[in-house]
């Protein structure tokens, strides 16, 4: 029964990205098949951080946010998660080694988004690492298949 409830995360991963962004969607299906899922996952859980920052109004967004941090760290460390976008994205990040480092990268830009304040170069370089930056590099693990050498040439 695992087996199913890992093909419906990454279907949800999947229809997300196809609700939120068709021409992101398009994109994924210039490349190879054995890699898709992956960057569906990938896609699925950064719109879902995107989500409670952008969309999630009325909502103690702050919260939703450390719920999201702490459940993405859970999922992590204990190899699964209820949520089906957490669970197709940490079994893209176990299965490609991506680096947790992103990830917190990744969250800590959200967070900055929540306490939106005039941002000076190098707090403006910070959020877009973190915003932007790190999703590509997190796509450029699942490129390489987890080959580290290979990504290391070429994230610089």
């Amino acid at each position: 029964m695992k087996k199913l409830f890992d093909e419906l995360a990454y279907e949800v991963s999947k229809k997300t990205t196809e609700k939120y962004s068709t021409s992101f969607s398009l994109g994924i299906l210039a490349l190879k098949p054995s890699i898709r899922a992956s960057i569906y996952a990938i896609y699925g859980y950064v719109r879902l951080a995107d989500e409670i920052v952008d969309s999630f109004h009325g909502y103690d967004k702050q919260r939703l946010l450390a719920r999201l941090y702490l459940e993405t760290n859970c999922a992590l460390e204990e190899g699964i998660s209820l949520n089906p976008i957490l669970q197709s994205f940490q079994e893209t990040v176990h299965k490609y080694a991506i680096d947790i480092e992103l990830i917190r990268q990744f969250l800590h830009s959200m967070e900055m988004d929540l306490n939106k304040v005039d941002y000076n170069s190098e707090r403006y370089k910070e959020y877009i690492y973190g915003s932007a930056e790190v999703v590509g590099l997190m796509c450029l693990q699942v490129f390489t298949e987890g080959n580290r050498e290979r990504y290391e040439e070429l994230k610089l």
